[in-house]
Parts: structure tokens; C-alpha cells; sequence
């Protein structure tokens, strides 16, 4: 039952977003439904994410994990096949066999666990991770039991970097959240950042971005619309954050802040004062570990994220980000940021910022970036964009907000510098950074060879008085009562899932009630059909295994 030491949890995911929002003082935002959920809570100006970009992001708040401590680092990961060696394959990233999504272990400790509807978490959607995945669902479900309590996810695409591409041009018709050609936000009224042309283009872009959250804002308002209606917003911990800073060149992919820094509020009546302000540095990584604990489950020993709010709660000195293959480009950047400086180490200094990516050079300022490079005029921009980067830069967060005025040759700064590379050398060595490791020797290493390897087939155990774990994959198995059913799984690190035939989640009887495997079960009598799957993160599913047992008195 829900309630004081088992609440609900609730988070709303927005996306490519930066604090453009009324309650972190932004006088130009139109987030009313927003700032009431934070003046109901408690704001965290200092939330910043691992990676400038959403899938290597979020599979650090899926598992609590930097993705270059798990392997899930790059981008839309992918490797050299040796029957096709000019083209590159898509693949799953595989983390270690002991690593868990957070979802998983709320559903282990008999949560009902939701996602609508974005994954994207790099090691593909295993379905072990959630009760039910896809569009609407949420703690509604007619699977969910009326007191069990529910983890659940929303998440909508209005925010993406898309959303600020001009929606009238050829090629705009994929946009997440479908942008609008005039905003309402008036462009001369926003402030462009000084490493950005000051152009109609740019303005626009900001001003859709606007809008965009707005829009947000109301679909966050009939979320929570949707809890309080329900009676469920006072045991419900609710926590609303974005999976990376927002689309514009320079901030997406990057980790300035612009790339990284990210709204974080968190209501919890009687647990969190409203309208409360934590200034500690926090990462998206602990979002997991922080729910665990507030719910009173086990964190598990490998996960790096820290609590944030509740009696141990920890204050960290830094946070750490990284920057690797993204799409087609390869790159390594490694960034550390403290209360007030950022420091960011390139692993290829004397190259050029710029580089091929196809989806982000459809955005309208990077093409009109582009075009100002042929024709030698990048004002705002050439400082970064069409540069030889340096091996390391440093800058002031109090003096510099947008990262601009690089102080790494300044001796006044020396020992900030000196201090700044020995805590991100140490980070590194504690997470053993995989991307020290070339891309297709780490996919040859975690795959075997080059092919994704496929979880093993579970295997059904019975205990009965006349058969004791007795391995039974056909067919007729007759067994005496009082008799239990156990699932086996060869492969290192799988989760399995098993239903009853007889049991459905929808009106039409197609959909089958999936659940987590955590230990026996107890077989009715008369006849029941098992239907069971496999799966270790990045690997195939396995084939279904169905097993019929009758069970006497």
C-alpha cells in the first residue's frame, strides 16, 4: 500500500531543455503549471546531466551510471562489421552483466512500473524493465493492483531540438514536437548567447524554443491534473527533469553548460518543504539512487549516483561529463564542473570544433552558421565553431556564464587548473573510462565477435512431491500438489519474465500479463500454461519457452 515508507513515484521527463522556466527566474517563460509544481517542492539550480545528448544521458539515469563507466557512451552506438566494413552497424551497447535498470528493481520490490513512451536508454528496451511500455500507459493500467504502488514515466518530445527547425522547409516533417513557423514568444525579446550569430534565424529559433516549453508546461499540468484527480498526489513523489540542455549549436552535444545544465523539482508533501531551494551540485545519475532510498529499497553497491534529498543525503564537490561519438562523428571530451568552474579536456587538440553531423546540420542556425563559413563571416561563432580546439580550457561559471572567456593559460589560475585536471584524472581511474577503449574492440569484447549474441532460453524447474527441480520444456508435465515453478536462465546477468496463459491486459485477450521472475512460483491445480522470456541488457530476447503442467490434490 502506498503511503509514508512505500510512496508512489512519479517522473516527468522533458527533453533538449535548459532552465527557460518562470520559477528559475526567466522574466520571458510562460511555465505556470511548472513553477506551481515547484512552488508546491523544491528547486535544484545546480541539476546537470552526464552527457550533452539523450540516449548516452539517459541510460545514466536508467542505471546510475556514468555511461563511460558501463559502456553505453556513444551515440546511437555503432561498429564495423567485417562483411561490411565501410558501413557502420547499429547495435545494442551491453553493460556489465550485474548492472540493473532502476525501473527493474522498483518492479522487484513489487512496484508497478510505466513508461509512456520514450526509451532510448542505449541497450535497447529490454522488457523486463517495465510492466507496461507504450503510449498512455501509466498508473491507470487495469493490470495494476489497486494498492500496489507504481513507479511510472512520462515523457513527451514538444522540447526536442527539432521543434526549432522552421516547420515551412523541405525535410521538417519528422519534428518530435512539431514547431510552429510564427512563435508567440517575440524574437527581438530574447537573449542570444554571444557564441551564437545574432541573426532573425537564431532569434526564431530561441523563440520557438520557447514556445515549445509552454507547451510543455501544459502538458505537465494535465499530468498532474491526471495524479490529483486520482487521489494520489500526497503519496506520490513526483519528480519533473530534462535528459539534456537544449538544441542550439554549441549547447546540445557540448558539455558547456548550455549542453548540460537542466531543470530538477521534486514535490513530496510532508517529506520536502515547499517552495525550497537546494543549491547542491547534482547529477541526472542520481535521480535513481535517490527514489530507491526514498522508498526504502536497497541501492545497489555498484551504482555511482548519490542521493540528493533524505537523511543521506550527499553533497557532491563536483560533477562530471562526457562527450564521445555522436552519430556518425567520433570525438572525446571529458568535462568537470564545481560550484564555480568548468573544466573541459579535449583528447584531440589542433582539430577543428566543427564536425559532420547530418541531423544537427539541419538545424536552422547551424545551416546558417555553415553558410556565414563559406562566405568568411562567423561573427558570434568563429570563436568555437571553426577553430583548432586546445588541448584543455577553464572557465570562470561566475564571471562567464556562457563559457566564453578561456582562463587555462591565465597563471592566476593555475593551481584551479592544477586542482581541476587531478579531480577529473581521479574520476576517470574510479569509473575506468571506457572510452580509452576504440568502439569496435569494446563491441568485440562485450559481443564475442561482431554479431549480437542472443540471451539463452529459460528453462522451467518444478518442485512437487513427485518431482524435485526436474527440467521440464514440453508439454503434459503431471505433477502432485503443492507444487511451485522455478525459472533458470544460463545466460550471466538475464532477467526473465513469465505469464499464465489465462492471464490478459486487455479487452480483446491478445496481450498477456508479463511479470518480473524474482523467485518460485506457486502453480494452481488443473492444467496452466507458462509462457517465459529471457533477456540480458544489449542481447537478443530469447525464444519463448511455453510449458504446460497439470497439478493434482
Amino acid at each position: 500500500m502506498p503511503g509514508a515508507d512505500r510512496p508512489n513515484v512519479l517522473w516527468i521527463a522533458m527533453e533538449d531543455t535548459t532552465p527557460r522556466l518562470g520559477c528559475y527566474g526567466d522574466e520571458l517563460a510562460r511555465t505556470p503549471e511548472i513553477d506551481g509544481l515547484a512552488a508546491d517542492g523544491r528547486r535544484y539550480p545546480n541539476a546537470f546531466s552526464t552527457a550533452p545528448v539523450c540516449a548516452p544521458s539517459r541510460s545514466a539515469v536508467m542505471t546510475g551510471c556514468h555511461g563511460n563507466a558501463i559502456g553505453t557512451h556513444h551515440m546511437r552506438t555503432t561498429h564495423t562489421n567485417d562483411d561490411a566494413p565501410e558501413l557502420p552497424t547499429p547495435y545494442d551497447a551491453v553493460p556489465p552483466h550485474y548492472v540493473t535498470a532502476v525501473p527493474e528493481l522498483f518492479r522487484r520490490a513489487g512496484y508497478y512500473c510505466t513508461l509512456d513512451s520514450k526509451a532510448d536508454y542505449q541497450f535497447g528496451t529490454p522488457a523486463t524493465m517495465w510492466d507496461h511500455h507504450g503510449s498512455d500507459a501509466d498508473w491507470r493500467d487495469d493490470a495494476r493492483d489497486a494498492d500496489q504502488p507504481f513507479f511510472a514515466m512520462v515523457t513527451n518530445g514538444v522540447t526536442h531540438e527539432s521543434g526549432q527547425w522552421d516547420p515551412t522547409e523541405p525535410g521538417t516533417d519528422d519534428q518530435f514536437g512539431g514547431a510552429v513557423a510564427d512563435p508567440e514568444t517575440d524574437p527581438s525579446a530574447v537573449e542570444v548567447p554571444p557564441y551564437l550569430p545574432d541573426t532573425e534565424t537564431t532569434r526564431l529559433a530561441i523563440a520557438r524554443q520557447y514556445d515549445n516549453v509552454a507547451r510543455s508546461d501544459a502538458w505537465v499540468g494535465d499530468v498532474l491534473d491526471r495524479l490529483a484527480a486520482d487521489g494520489l498526489a500526497e503519496d506520490t513523489i513526483v519528480v519533473l527533469w530534462s535528459d539534456h540542455g537544449e538544441g542550439l549549436p554549441r549547447s546540445k552535444r557540448w558539455p558547456y553548460d548550455g549542453g548540460i545544465r537542466v531543470p530538477l523539482i521534486v514535490r513530496w508533501p510532508g517529506a520536502i518543504d515547499p517552495g525550497s531551494v537546494d543549491d547542491r551540485l547534482v547529477s541526472t545519475m542520481d535521480l535513481g539512487p535517490t527514489m530507491l532510498a526514498a522508498c526504502g529499497l536497497d541501492v545497489p553497491q555498484y551504482i555511482g549516483g548519490r542521493q540528493f534529498f533524505g537523511p543521506d543525503a550527499d553533497e557532491r564537490e563536483y560533477v562530471f561529463a562526457t562527450r564521445d561519438r555522436y552519430d556518425e562523428s567520433y570525438d572525446m571530451v571529458r568535462a568537470v564542473r564545481d560550484h564555480r568552474f568548468k573544466y573541459v579536456r579535449h583528447y584531440r587538440p589542433g582539430t577543428p570544433y566543427r564536425q559532420w553531423i547530418p541531423y544537427r546540420n539541419r538545424h536552422p542556425v547551424m545551416r546558417e552558421i555553415l553558410e556565414r563559413a563559406r562566405e568568411g563571416e562567423l561573427e558570434g561563432a568563429e570563436r568555437w565553431f571553426d577553430a583548432d580546439r586546445p588541448a584543455e580550457e577553464l572557465y570562470d561559471l561566475h564571471s562567464d556564464p556562457w563559457e566564453v572567456d578561456d582562463l587555462a593559460g591565465d597563471p592566476e589560475y593555475a593551481d584551479t587548473l592544477d586542482r581541476m585536471r587531478g579531480a577529473l584524472d581521479d574520476w576517470r581511474d574510479r569509473v575506468g573510462d571506457a572510452g580509452d577503449t576504440a568502439e569496435s574492440e569494446m563491441v568485440r569484447e562485450r559481443y564475442g565477435g561482431t554479431d549480437q549474441p542472443e540471451t539463452a532460453a529459460p528453462r522451467f524447474l518444478v518442485n512437487s512431491p513427485n518431482h524435485d527441480e526436474r527440467t521440464a520444456r514440453t508439454a503434459g508435465l503431471e505433477l502432485e500438489g503443492p507444487a511451485t515453478l522455478s525459472l533458470y536462465c544460463a545466460t550471466q546477468g538475464a532477467s526473465t519474465r513469465y505469464a499464465f496463459a489465462d492471464e490478459r491486459v486487455d479487452e480483446d485477450g491478445t496481450e498477456p500479463r508479463w511479470r518480473l521472475y524474482t523467485g518460485p512460483v506457486d502453480l494452481p491445480e488443473g492444467e496452466t500454461t507458462v509462457r517465459a522470456k529471457a533477456v540480458r541488457y544489449g542481447f537478443a530476447e530469447s525464444d519463448e519457452q511455453v510449458g504446460i503442467f497439470t497439478v493434482s490434490e
